[in-house]
């Protein structure tokens, strides 16, 4: 189905992000009364997270995880690894150590790729896959059994073939290779200009079973303002029809105060709290702009206020375990939060790290506050990915931070205050596309299909999903005779973001007809692939 775009809506989200650039949090400008109560369900089964890591510019996925059977390394090898001397953008074979000597340019300097366990499934008979060097901890976790790969994702409207994609005729995404339209198709299911993400949508869905034990004003402030999160920039993923993100900074709650103060004086906060809960002279709200203007900015301060009084003391300070190093109150200066580079061996502050440490913490105040929450949606965002240039160095850095921060996420969640939480937190990697097969010379281009990874207690791990794509080498008109590849070598998907979107959506516990009503395109496939398996439900 097609989603409205709202254009009331829209202009509250354009009023809001010009006060958010002036320092107010960006929900709290939102009308809430202009929005559409979506209909409601039960989110039984105890607290469950979802987490949205998004690799903004399009990730290189051939480099990230690699299929390694002697036919398809053969046709990687050809595409990545000239013989005329000119760079090579070909990671090294599993076993090669890496040579700090090397360039950090070089496939050498990183060593070989990284074997993966995976159970074989028939699909992939024959097949071995590997993960990039910089991926040591994210292989261990994999092969615990707490991390899958989906191989070959993507936007689909339908199943598509070679002929399809050849095709004007077939039904295909809109404007394909576009960051910005790609970026809001992945997250929302239509190019730039969505309103409505399915994360905000299945928000909508479950947010009732959000703010249990609270009064009835908390919990309407719950259950739209804290269902969906993000300590880093809002994007359209988490939008829905009636939750509204809350954006907190990547260290702290955002709001006109905090633990009930404002420029730390309990006094001032109680007196703007009086005066902007004041209505009018008149006791109503003349009909006019201004008017209805004055009205939104009260709602914004009050909901703030509120916000900050929910969250602000709650929230679990910096400087202890297990999200700081002991006594190190400035995540900035944290080892905990520091990656190595392999490009150069330095040390380098890892901003996912740095959200994913304030997302442990927001779920933390659901215990610490008993905000009643059971059903939560993040998002993280991590760029430089748009690798056309310098992809083996630009791609190794990215790499070795999302490995660091991975790790200390599931470090983090194994160890907090209210116990183990791996299996009730799910993190997945998106990204608007893959890249091309061919190397560009020092880099990539824009491509479409993409592996990509999912971590959890809750993740059917140790395997590769979906159905890993066949390469080929093209021939001298360009043409690769994949079923899988089109010009450069970009991959088709073979596995739909409606499907992604349902497996993820079916273990939060949306229920399969809300997801057949929320997923546009899920009707295309065959109904025994809506579900890839990769969850534990």
């Amino acid at each position: 189905m097609s989603h409205p775009h709202h254009p009331d809506r829209r202009r509250f989200l354009q009023r809001a992000a010009s006060m958010s650039a002036m320092g107010a949090a960006l929900p709290f400008g939102l009308n809430m009364g202009t929005l559409t109560q979506a209909s409601a369900q039960s989110a039984g089964g105890g607290y469950k997270a979802l987490v949205c890591l998004f690799f903004n510019g399009g990730n290189d996925a051939f480099n990230m995880v690699l299929a390694t059977d002697s036919t398809s390394w053969g046709h990687y090898l050809h595409h990545r690894r000239p013989t005329d001397g000119s760079s090579s953008i070909a990671l090294m074979e599993p076993g090669v150590a890496p040579v700090g000597s090397a360039s950090g340019a070089t496939p050498e300097r990183l060593g070989g790729i990284l074997p993966i366990n995976h159970a074989g499934r028939s699909v992939h008979a024959g097949r071995t896959f590997a993960l990039h060097p910089a991926l040591v901890r994210l292989q261990q976790i994999h092969n615990a059994g707490r991390a899958c790969v989906l191989a070959n994702v993507g936007p689909l409207t339908r199943p598509t073939s070679k002929l399809d994609y050849a095709s004007p005729t077939a039904s295909k995404p809109a404007k394909l290779f576009s960051h910005n339209d790609q970026q809001s198709t992945w997250q929302s299911f239509q190019p730039e200009g969505a309103s409505e993400g399915w994360g905000g949508l299945m928000g909508d869905l479950l947010m009732s079973g959000n703010g249990g034990g609270r009064s009835a004003t908390d919990a309407a402030i719950v259950q739209r303002m804290f269902t969906c999160m993000t300590p880093a920039q809002t994007s359209v993923w988490l939008a829905g029809r009636s939750v509204l993100p809350y954006q907190s900074s990547s260290t702290g709650i955002q709001g006109l105060g905090s633990g009930g103060r404002i420029y730390g004086n309990a006094g001032l906060q109680t007196a703007v709290a009086s005066v902007m809960g004041t209505i009018p002279p008149g006791g109503s709200i003349p009909n006019d702009r201004t008017s209805l203007f004055v009205l939104d900015q009260q709602k914004l301060v009050q909901r703030a206020l509120t916000a900050s009084t929910l969250l602000g003391s709650a929230l679990a300070p910096l400087g202890s375990s297990p999200w700081s190093s002991a006594g190190v109150t400035n995540p900035y200066t944290d080892p905990l939060l520091h990656y190595t580079s392999p490009v150069d061996g330095t040390q380098k502050l890892n901003g996912v790290a740095l959200q994913l440490q304030m997302i442990a913490r927001l779920i933390d105040t659901n215990r610490t506050a008993n905000l009643g929450i059971t059903r939560q949606f993040f998002m993280v965002n991590m760029g430089g990915f748009d690798t056309h240039d310098k992809q083996i160095s630009e791609q190794a850095d990215r790499m070795a931070s999302l490995d660091h921060a991975l790790n200390y996420f599931d470090t983090v969640l194994a160890s907090m205050p209210g116990g183990d939480m791996r299996s009730q937190v799910t993190t997945f990697t998106a990204s608007e596309f893959g890249r091309s097969f061919t190397s560009n010379g020092d880099g990539t281009d824009h491509g479409w299909g993409s592996h990509h990874i999912v971590m959890g207690g809750a993740v059917h791990g140790t395997e590769v999903y979906g159905t890993f794509p066949q390469y080929s080498s093209a021939d001298t008109a360009g043409n690769f005779s994949s079923p899988d590849q089109v010009q450069n070598g970009v991959l088709i998907p073979t596995t739909s973001v409606d499907q992604y979107a349902y497996t993820l959506g079916k273990w939060m516990g949306v229920s399969p007809g809300d997801l057949a009503t929320l997923l546009p395109n899920l009707g295309q496939f065959n109904a025994s692939t809506h579900d890839l398996g990769f969850m534990r439900v």
